[in-house]
């Protein structure tokens, strides 16, 4: 375990310049149809209602507001997307208000980036320009709006204009904010004077990144529940140090929670989701425990590998700009301890939790999830049940389920350990 500091990432450098970027310029939006929508702390801007006019040739977007703010809007490719950056905003908007589509715009989501930060994001029919992007004063009676407005152009045109741009980086357009506590506290490695192993909890999406929904309830506000819960019991048996990749509705993309557990020297990384079957794939129902591989053991865990790995673009995020170590993480796989460490942690969370949740037919799998390639991080991804399903999701609600599966979880860790202790004793 010594040697995992060796493998520290600069996440806490990622963070710093991502606080002085906070005091720069345009910020960030937030996913549509949420539930709930936890209300946020501050004295923020309010958006309190949306709307979308035109046609497929010309569509405008208009969003009220109770104060103007500045905002910055830059379009992506392949799938095509303009992408809205503002300050933090409490969105009261209708349920299912991004659903409808309409001209230009097929749907549209907004969420939480980063702390001061939201972001609009805006799945396109086909490509266009930003023909105009404004924000508006109250006048006449009327409340401050922020107006998008877009206009059909050929792909050549589309691709020429985002080499102008560059795809420039998100920066929030508000003035100085102060970093929450939890953040910084991720940034920073492991004391030294703890000698208690690490373990990350990650549970799955968040801000503008829903995840599955089903029955008004959203896959990233079930997730950080059993997240802070499971978080809370390891906690208070004090053997191991707990450390979230988030603990309310901001988005993470998916290689700062890899960076995060790295940075901490993590003993074992647990990322924590629930699933959902399409309509018209029928019906599935139970909890699953993944670990990685780089070939999917069949097609549904290949199916949500893929439909995980693409949450980032959900955030707007360049994916394109992959950092050039992801080659030398995927070569580094194959350490056989790692493998071997995650295999038998998966199989202990299997048999502790069919003591008290439904299992999947098939509870062992694997696939090829970016959140899972730390290797030199023990980790598995946690599929507590199918929210398409109805029974599923009603456990997913029940807190009496949840105190019990967080139990089984826990006790899967206490045995992790204890089998990794006794092997490294002396005389072992």
């Amino acid at each position: 375990m010594a040697g995992r500091a060796n493998h520290i990432v600069g996440l806490g450098l990622a963070l710093a310049s991502a606080a002085a970027v906070l005091c720069g310029s345009p910020g960030t939006g937030r996913a549509a149809d949420e539930s709930p929508r936890p209300e946020v702390v501050g004295s923020f801007p309010v958006a309190s209602d949306v709307r979308v006019a035109g046609d497929e040739k010309q569509t405008r977007f208009i969003l009220d507001l109770d104060k103007k703010i500045a905002l910055r809007a830059f379009a992506l490719a392949d799938p095509y997307r303009v992408v809205v950056d503002i300050p933090q905003v409490n969105f009261r908007l209708d349920a299912g208000a991004g659903t409808v589509a309409r001209g230009l715009i097929k749907a549209f989501r907004y969420g939480l980036v980063m702390p001061g930060g939201s972001r609009i994001v805006f799945d396109l029919a086909g490509p266009a320009k930003i023909k105009n992007a404004y924000a508006l004063d109250p006048a006449n009676g009327q409340p401050a709006r922020l107006v998008i407005e877009l206009e059909s152009i050929d792909r050549t045109a589309f691709v020429q204009a985002l080499a102008v741009e560059n795809r420039p980086d998100l920066r929030p357009a508000i003035g100085p904010v102060a970093i929450p506590a939890t953040v910084v506290a991720m940034a920073a490695p492991k004391p030294a004077d703890d000698p208690r192993p690490v373990v990350v909890l990650d549970p799955g999406h968040g801000g503008i990144d829903n995840g599955t929904q089903a029955g008004g309830e959203a896959e990233k506000s079930l997730v950080l529940s059993f997240g802070l819960a499971l978080r809370d019991r390891i906690e208070k048996a004090g053997k191991y140090r707990v450390v979230m990749t988030r603990t309310d509705d901001t988005f993470i993309p998916l290689g700062d929670r890899v960076k995060i557990a790295r940075n901490q020297s993590a003993a074992l990384f647990v990322s924590i989701h629930a699933d959902a079957l399409p309509r018209g794939e029928g019906d599935a129902q139970g909890a699953t425990v993944y670990t990685l591989s780089d070939k999917a053991s069949d097609a549904e865990a290949e199916r949500l590998a893929d439909s995980e790995n693409k949450a980032d673009a959900i955030g707007g995020v360049n994916l394109t700009e992959e950092p050039t170590d992801v080659a030398d993480i995927l070569i580094d796989l194959a350490q056989r301890e790692t493998r071997t460490f995650s295999n038998r942690f998966a199989r202990l969370v299997v048999g502790e939790m069919k003591t008290t949740a439904r299992m999947h037919k098939h509870p062992l799998k694997s696939a090829g999830f970016r959140v899972l390639k730390a290797p030199d991080v023990p980790s598995v991804l946690i599929e507590l049940g199918y929210v398409s399903n109805k029974d599923d999701l009603q456990q997913l609600m029940s807190e009496n389920w949840r105190s019990k599966t967080v139990g089984a979880v826990a006790q899967a860790i206490d045995g992790f350990f204890a089998k990794r202790l006794v092997s490294a004793s002396p005389g072992n």
